[in-house]
Formats: C-alpha cells, sequence, structure tokens
C-alpha cells in the first residue's frame, strides 16, 4: 500500500510535532509517523519546559507559530522566573507540567490541524532516488511517498538502556528502539555517532518525609510561556521540593562503581557534561561533601515524582540504598531506577542551516539526531525543520535565523558549524548577544518574521501590533516628557535616590535602579493617563518598556556590534573555493574549510580551528 505526501515527520517528540505543525500550517498535506500515537511530545525525562536559555528557546518557539509555550501554559503545575537577581538578559521561564496532560492537549492539537494526518508504526528505510529523498517504507509493509522528509527520532535510533550490568533495547523505558533507520541512511554517505544520556528514579510521594525537604513554591504573577492570550495555571499548582546528598549516600555510591555502566567499560559513548549522572558527580567532584537534589511531581493528581539531580545508570539496589541514607527518603519506595540509554545521532555538521542534509536533498534532520538534549533544543529545530521542508516543497528561500535574531538561530549555527563533542544544550553564555535575546522581547523579535512565512496567525499578528504600539507610545513619552526638581525631589528621596539639581527626562529618572515607571506614574498624573490606556496585557507591557528604557544604553551597543559583525554575514563564499589548494591557509583551516563549506565569511570564522588569520586570508581572495 503506498500513500503520497508532500511531507513526511518521522518521530512525534518535541522536535516532530513541532515541525510537522509548522508545515501542515503553511499548508502542506503532512503525515507524523509515530511508534505510539498515546506518547505524543512524551517528556522522556523531567516533565518540564524552560529554564536558563531554554525558556528564552521555548518563548522563540511559541512567537514562531509553534505550540510548546501554548501547551505549557495549559498544563503547567508550577511556573517560576529563573535569575531575577540578574539582569533580564539572564531572566528564564521554567514551568514544572503534568506530563500525562501534556501528552494530550498536544495530541489534540495535531488531531485537528488541517492537512496532518498520523500513522502509527516504524520507520524501517528512507526511499533515495537520485540523490534526493522520495519517501519511506516502514514494518507494517507501507511505503509512504513524500516530496521531503523530516527524520525527528530523537533517543530511538538503535536505542539501548542501561541499569547496571543489565541491557536492554529501546528508546525510553517500556518502549522498542528504531531499527535499521540509521543504516538505511548511513549508506548514503551520512555520518553517525553514539551519544548517552539517562534519566534518575521515579519515587512513590507517599514514601517521602517532606518535613525533612525544604519546599520550593512557584510564582503567580503575569509570567507564562505563550503570547498569546491562554489562561495560565489552571491546574493545581505544586510545590517542588529540595534536599542534599551526604556521605553516607556518596559511600554507598562508590560500592557501585565497578558495576557501573559509565565506568566499567559498558558504555563507550557521550555523555552530557552539564547535566551528569550522580556517580559521574561523586567522581568528578569527590571533594564534595554534598550535591543538591530537586524532588519535583511528575503530576496534579499522581504520586510519581521526579528526582531531579539523581540521574544514574547503577544497579538498583545501589540506588535505592544510597537513597535511603538521605532522611527525606530513608523509607523510599520507587517505581523504577533511574537508566542511562545509548543511541545514534547524525554529524550536524553535514547539514545546512536549514537543517536540510548536505548529501541528500529534502532530507532534514531535527532534534536529538542532531547530536542536542533538551525538550527546547528539539522544539526549536523542529519548527525550523518544518518550515524549510515546506518551502522545498513549494518554492522560496530558506528560512533562517541570524545568531542576533535568536537562541534558536544560535543553537543551529553552533551545531552545524562547530558540530557537537557532547550532547548539545544552550546555555545563555553561548549566545554572544544575549541582551538582544531577552525573554520578554521574543514575539517582538520574531512574530513578524513568520506573520510574512504564512505561518503566525491573525490573531497573533493583532497582538503584536497593540503591544508594539503601546510600548512605542509609551518609551516616547518617557523621552520626552520634561520633569522640574520642586515636582518630583519628595519622591526621589522617599525611594532612596539622589535629588535632583536641574529638570530632566523622564527617561533619566527610569534609568535609576531604585525607580520604576509605576513610582512615576503614581506622581505624575499625564504618565498614568498614557499607562492607563492600555487595558489588557499591561503588565507585560510595563515590563517591556521598563527593560527597553532601563537597559537602552546596553541594547544599542550590542546592536551596534551585531551590525557591524553581520556585515561578514553577507560575504558569501560556499561552493567558491577549493581549500585544499589555499596554502596560505592553515592545515586544519583546510580540513574544515573543505569538509563544512561555510556559507558564509562569518560562519567561517566560528569553525572551531580557523583562525583570524585565516579569514583574513579568506577576505583578501573575496576581494574584500
Amino acid at each position: 500500500m503506498d500513500f503520497k505526501y508532500d511531507i513526511l515527520v518521522i518521530g512525534a517528540g518535541h522536535a516532530g510535532c513541532e515541525a510537522a505543525a509548522a508545515a501542515a500550517n503553511l499548508g502542506s498535506k503532512t503525515c507524523l509517523i509515530t511508534m505510539d500515537m498515546n506518547k505524543i511530545a512524551q517528556m522522556s525525562c523531567n516533565p518540564a519546559i524552560g529554564g536558563i536559555a531554554k525558556g528564552q528557546i521555548a518563548r522563540e518557539v511559541d512567537a514562531l507559530g509553534g505550540y510548546m509555550g501554548l501547551v505549557t501554559d495549559r498544563t503547567a503545575i508550577q511556573f517560576r522566573i529563573l535569575n531575577r537577581s540578574k539582569g533580564p538578559a539572564m531572566w528564564s521561564p521554567r514551568a514544572q507540567c503534568d506530563r500525562n496532560k501534556y501528552i494530550w492537549e498536544w495530541r489534540e492539537i495535531i488531531e485537528n490541524i488541517p492537512n496532518l494526518h498520523i500513522w502509527q508504526d516504524t520507520v524501517k528505510e528512507i526511499i533515495v532516488e537520485n540523490g534526493e529523498v522520495t519517501g519511506v517504507t516502514t514494518f507494517w509493509g507501507v511505503t509512504f511517498r513524500a516530496k521531503c522528509v523530516v527524520v525527528t527520532a530523537g533517543t530511538f535510533l538503535n536505542g539501548l538502556m542501561h541499569v547496571g550490568k543489565t541491557q536492554l533495547p529501546g528508546g525510553r523505558m517500556a518502549e522498542p528502539s528504531s531499527l535499521y533507520l540509521t543504516e538505511s541512511i548511513a549508506k548514503h554517505g551520512i555520518e553517525y555517532n553514539r551519544m548517552k544520556t539517562g534519566t534518575p528514579v521515579r519515587i512513590d510521594g507517599r514514601s517521602v518525609h517532606y518535613d525533612l525537604m525544604e519546599p520550593q513554591e512557584g510564582e503567580n504573577d503575569f509570567h507564562k510561556f505563550s503570547f498569546m492570550d491562554t489562561p495560565p495555571r489552571r491546574l493545581k499548582q505544586l510545590p517542588c521540593w529540595t534536599c542534599f546528598t551526604n556521605e553516607e549516600v556518596h559511600r554507598v555510591l562508590r560500592k557501585g562503581l565497578p558495576d557501573s555502566p559509565l565506568f566499567n567499560g559498558q558504555i563507550q559513548s557521550i555523555g552530557p557534561r552539564y547535566c551528569p549522572s550522580i556517580e559521574t558527580k561523586i567522581v568528578t567532584f569527590a571533594d564534595k561533601e554534598q550535591h543538591q537534589l530537586f524532588l519535583e511531581p511528575e503530576g496534579e493528581n499522581t504520586q510519581e515524582m521526579y528526582l531531579n539531580g539523581f540521574s544514574s545508570s547503577l544497579p538498583l539496589d545501589i540506588q535505592i540504598a544510597a537513597l535511603k541514607e538521605i532522611p527525606a527518603f530513608k523509607d523510599v519506595v520507587v517505581y523504577r531506577p533511574g537508566y542511562a540509554i545509548e543511541y545514534d545521532f547524525f554529524d550536524p555538521t553535514q547539514l545546512k542551516h536549514s537543517l536540510e542534509t548536505k548529501k541528500i536533498k529534502n532530507l532534514f534532520f531535527a532534534g536529538q539526531v542532531n547530536g542536542t538534549t533538551g525538550y527546547e533544543e528539539a522544539a526549536g529545530q523542529g519548527i525550523m525543520a518544518g518550515i524549510n521542508a515546506h518551502i522545498n516543497c513549494h518554492g522560496g528561500e530558506p528560512f533562517t535565523l541570524a545568531r542576533d535574531e535568536a537562541y534558536i538561530g544560535v543553537l543551529i549555527d553552533d551545531l552545524v558549524t562547530k558540530g557537537v563533542d557532547e550532547p548539545y544544550r544552550m546555555f545563555t553564555s553561548r549566545a554572544e548577544y544575549r541582551i538582544l535575546l531577552r525573554m520578554d522581547d521574543a514575539d517582538m523579535r520574531l512574530t513578524e518574521r513568520s506573520w510574512n512565512l504564512g505561518l503566525a496567525s491573525i490573531e497573533r499578528h493583532e497582538l503584536l501590533r497593540q503591544k508594539r504600539a503601546h510600548i512605542e507610545r509609551i518609551v516616547d513619552f518617557a523621552r520626552t516628557y520634561s520633569i522640574k526638581p520642586a515636582a518630583i525631589n519628595p519622591v526621589l528621596e522617599q525611594l532612596g535616590t539622589t535629588p535632583l539639581r536641574q529638570g530632566c527626562k523622564l527617561v533619566d529618572l527610569i534609568n535609576r535602579p531604585q525607580v520604576t515607571l509605576m513610582d512615576m506614574a503614581a506622581h505624575i498624573g499625564e504618565l498614568k493617563q498614557e499607562i492607563d490606556k492600555v487595558t489588557e496585557r499591561k503588565d507585560e507591557i510595563i515590563e517591556a518598556v521598563e527593560i527597553l528604557l532601563k537597559y537602552e544604553g546596553y541594547i544599542a551597543r550590542e546592536r551596534m556590534i551585531a551590525d557591524k559583525l553581520n556585515r561578514l554575514e553577507y560575504i558569501k563564499i560556499k561552493g567558491k573555493f577549493d581549500y585544499s589548494s589555499i596554502q596560505s591557509l592553515s592545515t586544519e583551516a583546510r580540513q574544515k574549510l573543505a569538509r563544512i563549506d561555510p556559507e558564509t565569511i562569518a560562519q567561517a570564522g566560528r569553525i572551531p580551528g580557523v583562525s583570524p588569520n585565516d579569514i583574513n586570508v579568506l577576505l583578501v581572495l573575496s576581494g574584500r
């Protein structure tokens, strides 16, 4: 039996769902193929969205017209803004979600998008004709023909799970691996390797002594993930809990190290440096007497708890014995052990910035198959792959995001330019323009671009237009409104800031750290009138105005630097040089430039091993 589509998406995780939804919403006839329709957008590890830098990506996906933010708001059981003690470039939203409700919210969305079908099956092989993907075949013996294929298979490609010396094939606990697909792709010259990640033990909350832990409550202000008018926090809000390991815990864990797959040679693949297992922590940080753990609920009405910080693949008896040395878990009962999983990934330097493979036309990769880790990184790649697959089907220029436009742009550029030597996780430190890539302005940066594609809805675009108009009006007022010392000095003294000696503009006062926009509105009638014109989303707009005013100088300086460096992004060099013959380049630069064949001078400059001198050589050869 044969079926025909414009686009096939293999895998219904966070990358696959966003890819399929974007392609279908743009008008492509799309089929999402998944092993299990009841596990769509399953959160394999912690049921949480966001976190440092990851929260920005989730908001960018939403601003582009994706669904991660909407589903998170509908299923959140705790919400917080991280890094509040730092500047707004570092603020990041994070939500703990109800794992099962998250799946069903996503499924309801997917099932009701026009042009989008779901097929439950496992893809066995891609069909390639004359260097171009033309379809796939499945284990049920079905052939799907399509113009584009997007592979978002996550950790399922030849997945192998480890608990102590026990090994079990699978892509997730109790779910089978995807076999043969890696080999089907690799025979066309695409290179792959193995990576490893892990997940902690799941605990029965009835066995926990919460009185021996510290509660970590959520927040209940106006912040949420989606910029759309959706009511946040509709589920019961629950606390998380914190505690620490101790020397007795570490002693028990050390006893199990000879049977640890990470240390006895059983696991050979690359693991995440930034989210290490508990056994890796006690070895790497042997001087540390304790490590913090976070006990987090898996849902609104379940006793299942996730022990963040205790990822492990040690034998089950060791995991439980170690936990029982923590006072809060002295009577612990577990649902299942932590485990490690190895899986195949493809070297992302084999991709274009559109996420299309360089060797097989119209074949796209997104998510953990590109060596990343995290739901948000997967979703960001997924929506971009879905958009570009649609463009490949129907014509148009590839849709890409620059490093000064989005964390998604940083993510994809890092992957295709630098590759990965460990599971890639986004951090604010990876973005050189993070003051421009704040969580509060993702819609201002990206929704217009999504609208021009035809992806953002009329409702989303109208909300952006209204928000922008209110912000511009209040910002202009603050920049032009003059204040006399006699009128405001008593207020300034009350706020603990230096009185004025002469008149100034309102913006100069708001720039002071002790002064807020609402402080001034309480005493300046004209400003209050301007703010009162905002009848909806007032808190969001006031926050945006205040950030723009207080950080105006920093934002302008970073914008100037970005614009200066971006000039190198317009010097195209792809396919122009035979790098192996340019002897004035270093040997490492010749090898890496030949392998990656960068699009621009700027991209060449970000390749590890390509020096400033090598860039100067390319500039001269380009006639610059």
